[in-house]
């Protein structure tokens, strides 16, 4: 009974979360400019999540609120002048040529959006991969040839799975860089060139990862994984380097989910091709559940390439948007962590004692990752000077446990993923 009351409360303080407006403030000159986020109505009183760039670069964001009859710019502009002034920021150098691969299913309303956002980069060279995974109907295909024609090739990948559909788009891309987006996100025009620039001023770089923020916070289940970090992993540019291991990673390189997410990565096209690209045995659409971007960052850095992660590459995030979607994407997160581990180590089984030797410390980890997180970030989060992440609503139980519960079945869904991978390849054959 105590059980039940407490997920009726959980679920009654989950449906009184308020949604939230995003917006962005550009910080250059004298008076800064007050921009609605992408898709967003223009800001008006109440609560307000907002980007806050310096040259165009994203240099931190808040949460602030803005007072009924207040300008909002002037409100914010207030906070973000004294909470990102020591933000410096530079200039990008000329990217490689580039292609971006986007992997999608039935989604295409959706996918008409991110690659609007796609076709507008500033990036001098590149080209953009659509790669259809297992479809159902010729939605997708219709949409490539009816909307973009020349601007975007189309691939179709039978076998079901993120990772089989992105290892497609690898195949047949002819950048020196391939970078990965998602289908729900709106690229910000200087993505590209931000995420692929490092791989030309560092030769060794085998991976680079961006910034994902919100698009809009309009449901209790968006505005409570946004104020738990989301997908975003801070303002300050960081190179891993695995001939340097980082002293405040003990379980480096596998912790893998820091180094940044799949809606936003890119790799050097030959260096992901050496290692044999993403098992396709991970991902979303397997029953896996995911890990397959994991994946990649391990498999690169345990070949001696750095990873750069950059807050410069920026895209918006759809957030799922129900109670059941963060259920789902719980369970979903905790399977693919254990399944990438699991496909590491079944593919490179030499890196076995370095993972046996952090175990005892990542099994801490893994319960800290899962604790239930209170509503001042009592499991020692907090983000770094510009980050937003004060954590005002608390996390709950349920989602807590289903992490767990995901965690324990990874494995299990790896090998059964394996297994109907097989069982694809011969019915194909």
């Amino acid at each position: 009974m105590a059980g039940a009351a407490r997920a009726r409360e959980e679920i009654r303080r989950f449906l009184d979360i308020g949604a939230v407006q995003v917006a962005e403030l550009d910080l250059d000159g004298d008076q800064g400019v007050l921009r609605p986020g992408p898709g967003s109505p223009p800001v008006t009183h109440g609560e307000v999540f907002v980007l806050v760039r310096r040259h165009g670069r994203p240099v931190g964001t808040l949460l602030g609120r803005v007072p009924e009859g207040a300008d909002p710019r002037i409100v914010l502009e207030a906070r973000a002048r004294v909470e990102c002034a020591d933000a410096q920021t530079g200039a990008p150098g000329e990217p490689p040529y580039a292609s971006v691969v986007v992997a999608t299913r039935e989604r295409a309303g959706q996918l008409a959006r991110a690659l609007d956002s796609l076709l507008a980069q500033d990036h001098p060279r590149c080209e953009i991969v659509v790669v259809d995974n297992a479809p159902a109907t010729s939605g997708t295909r219709d949409l490539v040839e009816r909307k973009y024609a020349e601007r975007v090739r189309y691939v179709r990948e039978p076998v079901p799975g993120l990772a089989a559909a992105h290892n497609a788009g690898l195949e047949a891309v002819r950048g020196e860089v391939v970078a990965f987006t998602d289908d729900d996100v709106i690229a910000d025009p200087r993505w590209l060139t931000e995420l692929t620039a490092p791989f030309a001023a560092d030769p060794g770089l085998g991976c680079c990862t961006g910034l994902i923020l919100p698009a809009r916070l309009t449901t209790p289940a968006q505005v409570l994984l946004e104020s738990h970090g989301g997908f975003a992993k801070g303002f300050t540019p960081r190179t891993y380097d695995p001939a340097r291991p980082p002293v405040d990673e003990p379980l480096f390189p596998f912790t893998a989910g820091r180094f940044g997410s799949g809606a936003n990565m890119a790799f050097c096209t030959a260096v992901l091709r050496a290692v044999g690209g993403f098992d396709p045995a991970t991902g979303a659409g397997t029953a896996a559940r995911g890990g397959d971007d994991l994946y990649g960052f391990v498999r690169v850095l345990a070949e001696g390439h750095r990873l750069h992660y950059t807050p410069y590459a920026l895209v918006w995030h759809h957030h799922r948007e129900t109670w059941r979607d963060l259920e789902t994407q719980a369970y979903g997160y905790g399977a693919g962590l254990t399944a990438y581990l699991t496909a590491v180590l079944v593919n490179r089984p030499a890196l076995l004692p370095a993972f046996l030797a952090r175990l005892p410390r990542g099994l801490a980890h893994a319960r800290a990752l899962t604790a239930v997180r209170t509503a001042d970030g009592g499991t020692g989060g907090g983000g770094a000077p510009g980050d937003h992440n004060a954590r005002t609503h608390p996390w709950p139980r349920r989602l807590s446990r289903l992490q767990r519960r995901g965690m324990v079945y990874g494995p299990v869904g790896y090998l059964k993923a394996r297994r109907a991978l097989r069982a694809a390849v011969e019915g194909a054959g």
